[in-house]
């Protein structure tokens, strides 16, 4: 099968096109055969050699990719929940060999039964961004109905999906982006759009019950703004599980009774969830741009440029 592999980390060009071998399903895996995946930053960062906390789960080669759509194509002898022919989309072996490929292996656990109202190529789009927004937004935030929550770097990826998801949960959702994504958040649903190059939140806002920063940026001094609009005992979380907070982020929550979280990695009972929501049109997912596998570099150059609104896909088999 042709496949994306890695063998030593650095720049795109690191990423090589080959044929290899079809991978097989172990007794608790499925075997997907690959219509799309989705490109995440967090693809570039390993694909650079991750950070602290993932290096020591990377191993060399390694086929990048962590967001998929595809039908199965193999169940393993344990696997009851799936049949040969299923529809799936999922985040196959978060952070070991993944989707950037014909076919590739996942945990049962870590796939569900695909929108039936979207087209792989959307699909692919969900799966990581969409279980980080959850995590971010449901499981940490603990969101509730009349809760007033500020997504912060809302036009990417996982905040998005985070806006939508706080407004299907009933919340008072405000987003943050450059001034070009003002119009797209509130076409997802935000009550209220900031430009954060020229509008000083931290001077507009206050009160906040919720706070999730889906922002790749690791900034300090933001930190402390979050929690300077905060409520006293609101709740803090942020995306970047590898930038711990600073002891004075930490004395200034404190201060607040505010809790502090980093989203860490995933849980996949959210990925059922979503299908339902996205079926009752409650949730969509906004494809940037597709590309072949053939330009897997160019997409994760793209990607790293940064302001991509919503998802990059790689498409392997024509929808």
């Amino acid at each position: 099968m042709k496949a994306i592999r890695i063998y030593e980390f650095g720049e795109p060009e690191v990423m090589k096109l080959e044929e290899t071998a079809r991978p097989k399903p172990a007794s608790d895996e499925v075997l997907v055969k690959t219509y799309a995946s989705g490109v995440n930053i967090v693809d570039c960062g390993i694909r650079r050699g991750g950070n602290d906390i993932l290096r020591p789960y990377l191993k060399l080669p390694l086929t990048l990719g962590w967001d998929a759509a595809g039908i199965i194509e193999e169940v393993g002898a344990e696997v009851t929940s799936f049949q040969k022919g299923d529809k799936v989309y999922g985040i196959p072996n978060f952070p070991g060999d993944g989707s950037y490929a014909e076919y590739f292996v996942a945990k049962a656990t870590s796939v569900a039964i695909k929108p039936q109202n979207l087209t792989f190529t959307e699909a692919a789009g969900i799966p990581l961004a969409g279980t980080t927004a959850w995590r971010g937004v449901v499981d940490y935030g603990k969101i509730q109905p009349g809760h007033k929550i500020l997504i912060h770097g809302a036009a990417g990826g996982v905040g998005s999906l985070a806006i939508q998801i706080a407004k299907a949960k009933g919340a008072y959702v405000i987003g943050t982006a450059s001034s070009h994504n003002l119009a797209f958040l509130k076409e997802l649903g935000a009550d209220e759009a900031i430009d954060y190059r020229s509008q000083p939140w931290e001077k507009i806002l206050k009160d906040i019950d919720v706070i999730f920063d889906a922002s790749p940026v690791r900034d300090n001094e933001t930190r402390i703004k979050f929690v300077q609009v905060l409520r006293q005992g609101g709740i803090l979380v942020c995306s970047q599980l590898d930038f711990p907070y600073a002891e004075d982020v930490k004395a200034a929550l404190a201060a607040k009774q505010a809790t502090g979280e980093l989203v860490g990695f995933q849980t996949y009972d959210s990925l059922k969830e979503m299908a339902t929501m996205i079926e009752e049109g409650k949730l969509k997912v906004t494809i940037s741009k597709v590309f072949p596998l053939e330009q897997v570099a160019e997409a994760h150059m793209e990607n790293e440029a940064g302001h991509v609104r919503g998802k990059l896909v790689l498409e392997i088999i024509k929808d």
